[in-house]
């Protein structure tokens, strides 16, 4: 096995310092935008969609959400589907799925059409989030591997955030099957700028090695356990920002969606901060051990008896950390793999249990506020910060462990 080395480090080899490829890595990057932006793409147009086309609020529920249900189910044999087939050749694929099953959804006439297309949709997303950061983490050199994953964790807000702006008045301009077809559209573009772009299958193929087992995968089994608890517990205090100020504060509603969208921001912020931080020295362990700030910032959030902008500084907090706790992640998964080549298996993990998270927080936050109030989800985030930030830390002493034992060899 080949050490690792730690993120964003260097060392000093007779051979010449190659540059890492970092307009291909941009374009990767890109494409993950572009997917995301596709998974948003109805939030904005939700409203007019679901008048022209009859649908409950359930129903549009489902279509938003199908997506993130096919990685939860999906995200681990994707990996492994996305290992035989190739890197390189699964992306270009999976952008194609996209831009065809966008454009069949902006024809359909009804909820089982829509909701086909929306799920053929979510087969292509969950590749695209399982290939580009394997792609990734290949293309870059060593040196660069931690900025430029944590560079790719801010995909989905930005990709949302974009998607949410322009949709809006595209979809007042063009209405929401125009903008669901500019979706495709862009989507196909993206797709033949990929495959002009990447290299040939001899360096974005199919992995060599062996395929990895559960004792290879232990350990980013545990890195991911600790990003689902992460989503699980961070996510919805942003998800659920404007129900919050609307009722406790009494904002409305269009003041509540503006204060939310700036919140939001903060986690790319947070994510971008990684790989910077990294690149500085900052210890694994000290990154991890931040996200014990969300503790504090919830209850600032949903127990203190404060003004609104108390209220907004702890959920600010709270996207900055989900932001920095997400891309550690990413940053740190290729750490604990066994083998590089196993990066497609190890982001289809991260897919899956992201996933898990992100479908699951949401409506058990609302069954808890529900019931009790928003305080009573303040103990839920700290069970689940506590076991999130504990079992990264294990993962962060294990990094540090390879790394003695590497350098002792």
């Amino acid at each position: 096995m080949t050490p690792q080395p730690t993120v964003g480090g260097s060392e000093r080899n007779a051979a010449p310092v190659r540059r890492s490829p970092w307009l291909t890595i941009l374009l990767v990057y890109l494409a993950g935008v572009v997917a995301a932006m596709s998974y948003g793409k109805f939030s904005s147009v939700g409203p007019s969609m679901a008048e022209q086309l009859g649908l409950s609020l359930s129903q549009l529920g489902w279509v938003i959400s199908a997506v993130v249900g096919v990685g939860a189910v999906a995200g681990l044999p994707a990996g492994y589907l996305v290992r035989r087939s190739g890197t390189g050749r699964a992306l270009v694929a999976a952008l194609a799925l996209m831009a065809a099953a966008s454009a069949l959804s902006a024809a359909a006439g009804s909820f089982a059409w829509l909701l086909a297309a929306r799920v053929a949709e979510g087969a292509g997303y969950l590749v695209v989030t399982i290939a580009c950061p394997a792609l990734i983490l290949h293309l870059a050199e060593e040196r660069d591997r931690g900025l430029a994953l944590s560079v790719w964790a801010t995909f989905v807000p930005v990709g949302i955030g974009v998607s949410t702006l322009a949709g809006g008045a595209t979809g007042e301009a063009l209405g929401w099957r125009g903008w669901v077809l500019l979706i495709a559209g862009l989507t196909l573009l993206t797709t033949v700028a990929v495959r002009m772009r990447l290299p040939r299958p001899s360096a974005s193929g199919a992995a060599a090695g062996p395929v990895p087992g559960a004792r290879a995968l232990a350990w980013p089994a545990l890195l991911t356990a600790s990003f689902c608890l992460m989503v699980l517990v961070t996510m919805p205090v942003v998800v659920l920002l404007p129900t919050l100020l609307i009722d406790r504060h009494a904002t409305s509603a269009g003041a509540a969606g503006a204060l939310t969208s700036a919140i939001s921001f903060a986690g790319v912020l947070g994510g971008l901060s990684v790989g910077v931080l990294l690149r500085r020295g900052v210890p694994l362990a000290a990154l991890a051990a931040s996200g014990l700030l969300v503790v504090p910032a919830a209850w600032l959030t949903y127990v203190a008896d404060g003004p609104l902008a108390a209220a907004a500084a702890g959920a600010g907090v709270v996207s900055l950390e989900n932001g920095l706790l997400g891309a550690l992640g990413f940053a740190a998964l290729p750490l604990v793999l066994e083998r590089l080549d196993h990066a497609d298996v190890g982001t289809g993990m991260v897919a899956q249990m992201g996933s898990v998270g992100a479908l699951l927080g949401p409506p058990l936050f609302g069954l808890v506020a529900g019931a009790y109030g928003f305080g009573a989800v303040v103990p839920v985030i700290v069970a689940g910060m506590l076991a999130s930030v504990g079992a990264m830390l294990l993962v962060t002493r294990h990094v540090a462990r390879r790394a003695r034992s590497a350098g002792a060899a």
